[in-house]
């Protein structure tokens, strides 16, 4: 979706434009780049796709709220049956058809003509709409995988009348003006011929039927939109800011189509020691001057517990040493990084007295009559050294 432009500046409208603001400049560019206006060109073709579908984000109240809350990302450009397909019969969830926009530059007999195909049968099942939400864990529920319990709104199916929105007792009857089309078609004669203009039956709103008495607790729709409580899957290994989908778990279809699915974006916490790198974890260890001289053992924390190393003699500050697959699990497979613990040897800020003598000792004892032997490296200098 990187590539896709705003769907704001595609219209030529700002983010607070109106319902009303937005529909007409949608029909502007629908007019000015229509393929049947414009045919062989390829670069029309391209802008009144990316219109039609820019037109049909923003006219939806649920897409356009996710697309201003998480962009291209938040919305499915494949939703809906017939959304982008083709340039007659309907749009998604647009409002109108193209029957419209052409009457309004030709006249109310033009539209039906151009753009060809039948509309979708009304009553035929669509897929429900994908919805999106985030869940925040921490790092140890990302490094080992865990299940969570995420509350999310959605559109479910009437219990009330099962999906049909005729109230109990009660069914919808087929509309006798289009006979279950959804919509009705008009010929009118002009000088280039016979045009015909289909358009939404106007006595059941292109639904095909009619409902004579709506169910109370969904008025007619079928659907209604209340809280669920899904439960996640978190994939071990899973890093900050990816994303799962979990089927079936988003809006619920229509006519008996298949649901949609629920996105859920992961936002892992920080974790006050480790850090992580791919599928390594880094460590830092504090230890002593003493320690580092002479050697020590050390307990080191995991993800899997604390374990115990055996830090050499002559340790010098920043050397690394790695725990074998003590790391993060692939999120693709069963192997799991290492843990990367990194020395560094903490100097005391504040001495006594007789600490500061025995230094001074040690140093005269270690390096006599040569303070500055500790910088040298056969010869070679602090640069050599480096370079070594």
């Amino acid at each position: 979706m990187a590539d896709k432009r705003d769907y704001y500046e595609v219209l030529g409208v700002s983010k607070g434009a109106s319902d009303d603001e937005i529909k007409k400049a949608y029909r502007k560019m629908a007019k000015q780049y229509h393929p049947d206006l414009n045919p062989g060109n390829a670069e029309a073709e391209a802008k009144f796709k990316e219109c039609n579908e820019a037109y049909e984000v923003l006219s939806d109240a649920d897409k356009k709220a996710k697309y201003d809350r998480f962009g291209h990302a938040g919305v499915d450009p494949n939703y809906g049956a017939g959304a982008g397909g083709g340039f007659g019969g309907g749009f998604g969830g647009m409002d109108f058809d193209m029957g419209d926009i052409f009457s309004s530059i030709f006249g109310s007999g033009f539209g039906g003509g151009f753009g060809g195909g039948q509309r979708h049968n009304p009553n035929a099942p669509q897929r429900g709409g994908d919805i999106q939400t985030n869940i925040t864990i921490s790092f140890e529920e990302a490094a080992k995988g865990c299940r969570k319990t995420v509350e999310v709104n959605r559109v479910e199916v009437c219990d009330g009348c099962s999906g049909s929105g005729a109230a109990p007792g009660s069914t919808a009857q087929t509309c006798s003006a289009c006979n279950g089309s959804g919509s009705v078609t008009t010929q009118q004669r002009t000088i280039l011929g016979v045009m015909q203009t289909q358009k939404p039956c106007p006595t059941c709103g292109g639904k095909g039927t009619i409902i004579p008495n709506p169910c109370s607790k969904c008025r007619g729709q079928g659907r209604v939109r209340r809280a669920a409580k899904v439960e996640v899957n978190i994939p071990a290994g899973i890093d900050d800011r990816q994303a799962i989908s979990v089927r079936s778990q988003g809006n619920k279809g229509v006519n008996g189509g298949p649901a949609g699915d629920l996105r859920v974006g992961v936002n892992v916490r920080s974790h006050p020691f480790f850090e992580r790198d791919g599928y390594n974890v880094w460590y830092q260890a504090n230890i002593s001057y003493v320690q580092a001289a002479l050697g020590c053992e050390l307990i080191v924390p995991t993800l899997d517990g604390d374990v115990k190393y055996t830090v050499p003699a002559g340790t010098q500050p920043g050397d690394v040493f790695k725990l074998k697959d003590r790391g993060i699990q692939n999120l693709n497979g069963r192997s799991r990084g290492d843990q990367l613990v990194r020395v560094e040897v903490v100097v005391p800020k504040k001495l006594s007295d007789r600490q500061k003598e025995l230094l001074r000792q040690f140093e005269a004892d270690l390096n006599p009559g040569n303070v500055n032997s500790l910088n040298e490296d056969k010869g070679k200098g602090l640069f050599g050294k480096k370079k070594k």
